[in-house]
């Protein structure tokens, strides 16, 4: 809760119960939008079911939006909104291992324990898999550390690398969901599959 604890005097206890709740009302939610079923993401890489990206895509716009009235408001203080560190190099091929893990699993990280929270096999499995792949990368860091550190750009924002305000990227990334979800649209049409309800 950083940011709006910051200007709102919360216990620790009360701040961790509340990340807490929120994480859980999100693999509740996550669970009962379908997004246990490997379909689910599987579908979005085929273009025969999009729902990811439109949910996911939504959420980004009414988070964003959401926090710039809030901070408009005095309501949260966005200068103490963590922002990753952009590693160029390490962003593109974590991009394409994670992209494989994806369509390979049929699970995100979010759904992938979404569905090993119901007892899901294959998701137990995809759980595993990336306990794996974490140990592998902590252990052969030391060889990799070049690439995981290179092309350091510092913790940036995709406004302000364009020179463009908070509002105005907004504005212009609502268009480009607006069309993205037209395409998204297009898509499961072309690519439409019999409806399937029941899986492993």
């Amino acid at each position: 809760m950083g940011p709006i604890s910051s200007l709102i005097s919360i216990p620790e206890w009360l701040d961790l119960l509340i990340a807490l709740l929120i994480g859980i009302g999100f693999g509740f939610a996550l669970e009962q939008a379908g997004f246990s079923s490997s379909r689910k993401l599987a579908g979005m890489f085929y273009g025969y079911d999009t729902t990811v990206i439109k949910v996911f895509f939504t959420a980004a716009i009414v988070a964003l939006i959401g926090s710039q009235l809030l901070s408009y408001f005095g309501l949260l203080n966005l200068n103490l909104v963590f922002v990753n560190e952009f590693y160029v190099a390490a962003s593109i091929v974590g991009g394409i291992i994670m992209g494989a893990g994806f369509i390979m699993g049929g699970f995100c990280p979010g759904t992938g324990l979404s569905a090993l929270s119901i007892g899901k096999i294959d998701a137990m499995i995809f759980f595993l898999g990336g306990m794996t792949g974490a140990f592998l990368f902590a252990e052969t860091y030391p060889f990799i550390q070049k690439l995981a550190n290179g092309s350091y750009k510092g913790p940036v924002k995709i406004n302000e690398v364009m020179g463009i305000s908070p509002g105005l990227f907004t504005f212009l990334l609502i268009i480009a969901a607006v069309a993205m979800f037209w395409i998204a649209e297009l898509a499961e049409k072309k690519f439409a599959r019999p409806d399937i309800t029941n899986e492993i």
